[in-house]
């Protein structure tokens, strides 16, 4: 397959780093071609701004919208944004790596999405959810959390982890055309100690030795 590791965390020596070199270690071995867009070691702009584009539509008023539509039209996307749209094109699987802050994704992730999923190339003309421009594609989520797993329950004190990270599977990536399969959660990452870590690394190994057969299983809808 052809995968493409978004990767969020400021600390390459984190926990989060340790799974990005091991997930492009493993995939590499198993004969996958794998990009990796590293957002921090990028110093990846995640405002959105004319700078996007290479082209104008309108220059009396920003409408972020139609100026993606005109750029893809015409080509006139910024090198940048032009690059990370022609990857999420190739990919087969996308897999984002990144710690749960505030109960979602860092801001330069979430502002990559507002960047490169562009309307035109990556959405719109009614192409949205099961017709989405993106269907037949997989996506994967491997998020650490900072509190343990009863927090994460129905009746923990932050709620049901699939009603947290459903914004993320069904707004962004179910949206545009992504079958989501099961998130790889870690939690309460950076209190566990080294055993633990090392088991869960071998765990993530083995389900990423078998990735290709996975079947989706759906954000669910709100």
């Amino acid at each position: 397959m052809k995968i493409l590791l978004v990767y969020a965390h400021p600390e390459p020596d984190s926990f989060n780093g340790a799974l990005r070199d091991i997930t492009v270690k493993t995939l590499t071995e198993l004969g996958h071609e794998v990009q990796v867009s590293d957002l921090y070691a990028m110093q990846f702009d995640p405002v959105s701004s004319r700078r996007n584009f290479e082209t104008v539509k309108n220059p009396d008023f920003l409408k972020l919208q139609f100026e993606e539509m005109h750029a893809t039209e015409h080509a006139g996307f910024a090198p940048d944004i032009a690059t990370e749209i022609a990857k999420l094109k190739w990919a087969d699987l996308m897999i984002w790596q990144f710690p749960l802050w505030w109960f979602s994704v860092p801001a330069i992730l979430k502002g990559w999405v507002d960047r490169v999923f562009a309307m035109g190339s990556v959405y719109g003309y009614g192409h949205m959810y099961e017709d989405g421009m993106l269907r037949g594609k997989r996506a994967l989520l491997s998020v650490t959390t900072g509190a343990g797993a009863d927090a994460y329950k129905p009746d923990g004190s932050n709620g049901d982890i699939n009603g947290v990270l459903r914004p993320i599977q069904r707004g962004m990536l179910e949206f545009v055309g992504f079958d989501v399969l099961k998130p790889q959660i870690y939690y309460s990452a950076s209190k566990v100690g080294q055993e633990q870590r090392r088991a869960w690394v071998q765990e993530w190994v083995a389900r990423l030795a078998s990735i290709e057969q996975e079947e989706p299983v759906g954000a669910g809808r709100y």
